[in-house]
């Protein structure tokens, strides 16, 4: 007999016969997922009550040969061998597949005693030899495999998805193959974000050479990651590169603000590190011990209880146009639509093409391909980078040269983040990880965006390279319409990392002089305030883009914790407090305020926020003259612009 496991589901199965056999029969063909009819002159109460329920078919007359007609397998399981070997003669006539429970040697195939369990099925055949010991090996599988091999058989079907998507496919097979090695008890009780877990260790093991020593100095490292594709991508690349030096990791993937409001730009959500924050609270909380950023998504300052320990070597830095219809930037029509979330792009394109129309785009690179294949755009901008680690592209995609189009600061490089008391962890993960080139360029650009005090958010960007031992800076600053660009470059020769600090604050500070700084502020009366909105609802706020459109860096913050992690350890200009509620959530943060040297203005919305400031020592500045946003808007943009022109 050739053992063989048979999808029944949904075809047509029929038992002749109506005795215990034949339910036995029927019993189990439903289990399987069959369409079962019996053919009987009579039955027993258990197919009785199957017909009834509906769960079968009950013919109850004699067998007829147009029985068969369209089944998959037939059963002759009746007490008289004429009628067995009819209903043999019949499906042999039809190509069916028969079983004559008889006994008469005529069977096509036996059906096996089988144990259940969830997915898993366990089958007995005594090659009819001794069906009551079939009976009791049947009895003690049940006994032995219970529904926790059923749960572990879930949790390993759960864990070959998250495989598929993460694991390069040559090394599929041997992480399932460590997966399935571990304890049943283990194994069951895995929940989904323990099975990414254990994916990602043995993944690690597998990495790691086999003559490598583990780092066991630090056990059980977790690595904080956004859980888009590209961001589970790089943070395989940084864990791999990790194990195969022994310094082995697991995965907590985190959603962050940006990932969850894909419905506003970047500019609404406001402020830079709406990629990063989350994560570093994953470090605060110690339930991470370090954090895998795409670099230029990071702040060009850190919080003060952060540090980076490396960053790794860059892929292409260039920025490229994508586009279904289209080859190329120059050959878009007047009108085009090009999608982009970066103020740097639409600036630093529209100064060459003024007549296209720049559109904002949300969501990872496989969403924004899409959107672009379903014709909600003529063309898109994307990183090279992220198109080549995930191996995706459009039909025209062309990198555009950096001349044309400066980089965003850090692009294309990956950066780990760690807490900025690990020193032994961050030196570690240096030596392991950091590439000296790009950390050389990385920080000149770093230093560039950090003395223009911008983020990812500013019309800017900074493209430095490494040649013969001369690190040289290219940027530009932008007009967020690209009605006017500031270009420059500088070089230093021999460079450590003071130079290359030194180099981005040079360039920084020449191009702000020659009418950068203009560019930054033009139209944009609140440039370069710091202001702290307290926030007592989820809605997104419209007092909020109001300031941000005249181009104030606006914090938005539902407690005293999530100010303080927001402003990094600066003081706002500003203390914005549209009602009574707003000044409750912060008054922890307001505590540390008072104590401090500086004191920020206090804006007001009418007499419960202005009672409510008062009472907790900040007395307003400013009252909006009605309780409406556009007032209190308005009577901030006033206040400043009066105050700064005194």
């Amino acid at each position: 007999m050739y053992p063989i496991a048979l999808d029944l589901r949904g075809r047509a199965a029929v038992v002749v016969g109506g005795g215990p056999v034949a339910t036995r029969k029927a019993r189990a063909l439903l289990e399987a997922g069959a369409r079962v009819a019996v053919v009987a002159l009579d039955a027993t109460a258990e197919l009785r009550a199957a017909a009834a329920n509906g769960d079968l078919r009950l013919l109850v007359r004699a067998f007829v040969e147009s029985d068969l007609d369209g089944a998959t397998l037939a059963f002759a399981a009746t007490n008289d061998p004429a009628v067995n070997a009819a209903v043999v003669a019949a499906a042999r006539a039809r190509n069916i597949l028969v079983d004559d429970a008889s006994g008469a040697g005529s069977s096509d195939f036996a059906t096996a005693l089988a144990h259940r369990t969830g997915t898993l099925t366990f089958a007995v055949d005594t090659g009819g030899v001794s069906p009551s010991f079939g009976l009791r090996l049947q009895r003690e599988l049940r006994e032995r495999f219970d529904e926790r091999y059923a749960r572990a058989a879930a949790a390993l079907g759960r864990a070959r998805d998250y495989v598929k998507a993460v694991v390069p496919a040559e090394k599929r097979g041997a992480v399932m193959g460590a997966l399935a090695e571990r304890d049943i008890d283990v194994l069951a009780r895995l929940d989904p974000s323990a099975i990414e877990n254990e994916v990602d260790a043995a993944y690690a093991a597998i990495e790691r050479p086999a003559d490598s020593i583990r780092d066991e100095t630090f056990v059980h490292l977790v690595c904080a990651t956004r859980a888009s594709a590209l961001a589970m991508w790089q943070t395989r690349h940084v864990m791999s590169a990790l194990a195969q030096r022994g310094l082995v990791s697991t995965v907590l993937q985190i959603s962050t603000k940006g990932d969850r409001q894909l419905d506003r730009s970047l500019v609404e959500l406001g402020t830079d590190g709406i990629f990063v924050k989350e994560l570093e609270n994953a470090l605060r909380e110690r339930r991470a011990d370090y954090a895998v950023h795409s670099c230029k998504d990071l702040p060009s300052r850190l919080a003060g209880d952060m540090r980076l320990a490396a960053i790794g070597a860059r892929v292409d830095p260039r920025d490229a146009f994508c586009s279904e219809r289209y080859p190329s930037l120059d050959a878009l029509p007047p009108g085009a639509i090009v999608g982009t979330s970066s103020p740097r792009r639409r600036a630093l394109l529209s100064a060459v093409r003024p007549d296209l129309r720049f559109e904002t785009i949300r969501g990872n690179v496989d969403t924004r391909l899409r959107k672009l294949r379903d014709g909600e755009y003529d063309a898109i901008v994307l990183a090279m980078a992220g198109l080549l680690r995930l191996e995706l592209r459009a039909t025209h995609t062309v990198p555009l040269s950096p001349e044309l189009l400066v980089p965003a600061v850090g692009q294309g490089a990956l950066a780990i983040e760690v807490r900025s008391g690990d020193g032994a962890l961050a030196d570690r993960i240096h030596a392991l990880f950091s590439d000296p080139g790009t950390e050389l360029a990385v920080t000149a650009e770093r230093a560039f965006l950090r003395t223009l005090h911008g983020g990812c958010q500013v019309p800017a960007g900074a493209h430095a390279t490494l040649h013969e031992d001369r690190l040289t800076l290219t940027a530009a600053i932008a007009a967020p319409d690209g009605s006017r660009v500031v270009r420059g470059s500088e070089a230093t020769g021999a460079p450590e990392l003071e130079d290359a600090v030194e180099l981005g604050e040079r360039l920084a500070t020449r191009l702000l002089a020659d009418g950068g700084a203009e560019l930054l502020t033009a139209g944009a009366p609140l440039a370069g305030h710091l202001f702290l909105l307290p926030r007592t609802q989820e809605r997104p706020s419209q007092i909020a883009p109001a300031l941000r459109g005249a181009g104030a860096e606006v914090v938005e913050a539902f407690d005293s914790d999530d100010a303080m992690l927001a402003l990094g350890g600066r003081t706002p200009y500003a203390l914005l407090f549209p009602s009574s509620g707003s000044v409750g959530v912060v008054t922890g943060y307001l505590a540390v305020l008072r104590e401090g040297p500086l004191r920020p203005i206090v804006a007001t919305m009418g007499e419960a926020s202005s009672a409510a400031a008062s009472e907790a020592g900040f007395p307003p500045d400013v009252i909006a003259t009605e309780a409406t946003v556009g007032a209190f808007v308005q009577s901030v943009t006033h206040y400043v612009m009066t105050r700064s022109a005194r």
